[in-house]
Parts: structure tokens; sequence; C-alpha cells
């Protein structure tokens, strides 16, 4: 169905075909036509962060930045899905338009800004969700009228709203989006910060009788001197699992598109080979207690093959979606199984 409904959003504004793919797949949830909207993947559970997700394949944050679709979206075939960034207050983001396809390209860029509608809002609606099957991680941010040096504030605040709540929490520090934020990766910075919501989280959890797992997300503009250091915090903290990478704000490989000079941060085809980059460099520089997840520029089941291969236990698609419809979360799950079983085929006699 979505190579029927593909020409028709296309042909409207980022934005505005993000919204309405929303209200129609909740629509086909709703009224059971979602074997016509997905083909979903046989399950493939696979154990990260001591969590057992039906498969190794996730919906990244963004898409759904108020929690209002959950249970349509996974039922896609998720393994998991990441709502968020959510932050203490509603804020509307940046000005539009604020996304553009760069279809030659199968990219997207987008200034959207932590666009969402506070976390109360959001804890109501993860809580009306069913959840019948997949994880749900929440990615927490900061408001954009709230400085650096209170920033931890927002985070704790909602940290504290969205644990009860939550499979997994992602601290999101590396949209490219929100004035300052990725200031916050700074070597002192993420280690007060961090260290700080390291502290909340096993406080929440000594209340809450239940730890939940807390990921860093970073950004894939990281010199090798700031993965270093991101590194060595990071594994000092014991954080339970790193997020590589968030978007760029590189522009190579669009350099032809008439949308590259805008700002923001880029999605999608371009991102797969410096994502991946910074994905397998951390990996070789956090201990293997420190599980990672790949994302960025997933279009096809090989390339989440090749986040396996770069260090990822578990990976995460988003501007794909938008080229590749529902499709794509099947192919990549069967394309990670393949992988998983090559090593028994591989012992076994050839076919003649």
């Amino acid at each position: 169905m979505y190579s029927l409904a593909r020409p028709f959003l296309f042909g409207l504004d980022a934005e505005r075909a993000h919204g309405l793919g929303l209200t129609a797949l909740e629509t086909a949830y709703r009224t059971g036509l979602n074997p016509l909207v997905a083909k979903v993947p046989k399950p493939l559970p696979t154990k990260v962060f001591g969590l057992t997700f039906p498969n190794p394949v996730g919906l990244a944050a963004g898409l759904d930045k108020n929690g209002a679709h959950i249970d349509a979206l996974l039922a896609l075939g998720f393994g998991f899905v990441e709502i968020g960034t959510v932050t203490p207050k509603p804020q509307e983001g940046n000005p539009r338009p604020r996304m553009f396809r760069l279809a030659e390209q199968q990219a997207v860029i987008n200034r959207l800004g932590f666009n969402n509608e506070g976390v109360e809002t959001l804890v109501r609606n993860v809580s009306k969700a069913r959840r019948k099957r997949g994880l749900l991680g929440i990615n927490i941010g900061k408001n954009k009228d709230t400085p650096n040096e209170r920033a931890e504030n927002d985070y704790l605040y909602c940290l504290e709203r969205v644990y009860p709540l939550a499979d997994y929490i992602t601290v999101n520090i590396s949209s490219p989006n929100t004035a300052g934020l990725r200031e916050l990766q700074e070597e002192q910075s993420l280690r007060r910060l961090i260290g700080t919501l390291r502290e909340a989280q096993e406080k929440f959890g000594a209340r809450e009788g239940r730890r939940v797992p807390m990921l860093v997300k970073i950004a894939p503009d990281l010199s090798d001197d700031d993965i270093e250091a991101a590194s060595r915090v990071l594994s000092e903290l014991q954080v339970d699992g790193v997020i590589a990478t968030n978007t760029t704000i590189a522009r190579e490989g669009v350099e032809g598109s008439p949308y590259a000079n805008e700002a923001g941060g880029l999605s999608g085809r371009p991102l797969m080979a410096p994502s991946t980059a910074v994905l397998r460099k951390m990996r070789t520089r956090l201990p293997e207690s420190i599980p990672m997840v790949g994302v960025g520029g997933i279009l096809s089941g090989a390339d989440a093959v090749t986040k396996m291969a770069a260090g990822a236990s578990l990976v995460q698609c988003y501007s794909g979606l938008v080229y590749r419809g529902p499709a794509l979360v099947h192919d990549c799950v069967e394309a990670i199984r393949r992988r998983k079983e090559a090593p028994s085929r591989g012992n076994m006699p050839p076919t003649i």
C-alpha cells in the first residue's frame, strides 16, 4: 500500500506528509487494516541491556514525538519503538518550513527543534497505550530556553516523569536543532550531566523496584578526540548503552540538491557512512558491557547488517521509512536473521 500512497505523500510538504502518514497509520491500526500496511516479520528475540526485544530492529526517535501512535507503530513489526524527543514544557520548535526531502539522494533535512507537547502529554499518551508487542524507549531533552548550565534540571524532570513507563530511556544531547545542545557532549559537561542522571537513575530504580536502562545518543560529527573523550566518560559512568548516531550538520553527498544549504540535521542515505564510522570507532573504545544501537542511513536489510557488523547490537530506522515504507522493517529483520544463521549454514554441504 505504501507504494500507492508515496506519490501522494511526496506531493505534499514534508512535515504535512509526516502528519498525514501517522494519521493514516493510526486509522489502519484501529480498523484492522495493518496486514495491508505491513508484512510483520517473524520473531527474532534479541537480549540487550537486560531486556529481550522481539527483534533487533527499532524505530528511532523523532517520528512520534508525543507517543500518540505507539501501538500502531509497534504493529508494523518493530522490535521496539523510541518516542520523543520530549521536553519538560511544550514547545513549538523552529519556524516552518523545517523539514525537506532530498529525494534524489534519499535524504531528509530537518530543523524541527524538539517540537512537542511536553512530558505531561507524553506520559498521558503512554499510559493509554496497550503495548502488546515490542518494547518502548523514551527519548528526553531540554527546552530551548533552558541554558546549558541548568540543562540537568530539564533532563532530571523528564527522567523522573517517564521512568515508571519506559523500557529504556535515551538522553539526547546530540540534536543539531537546539542551539548549544551539542556542547553537552564536551567532556566536562558530559561527565557532569550524565553523572547526575546516573545517580538519579539508580535512585529512581530503587524507588520503583525496577532498574530502567539509560542510553546516550551521540552525534556523527564528533572528532576522533571527541569520540575518545566521550567513550572514556561513558565507560567510567557505566551507562547502559550508546546510540550512534543522530543527524549530521555535514552536507557530503547532497551538494547538488536545491535544499543542500538548508539548516538542520541531515539523515537518510548520505548519513550511512559517517554514522557507521562513528559507531565502529566508539565500539572499539567502549567495553563490551556497554552495547550500542546503530542508526543513520538504513534503507535496506544490507544496511542493517552493516551496522551490526560495525558493532551494533540493535538498529533503528527513521528516514528510510520515508523512502521504503514499512517493508523496510521486514527486510532488516530478515537480513539480520540470515546473518545470524550464516555460520550454521556454512557447515552444511553445498547444494548441487
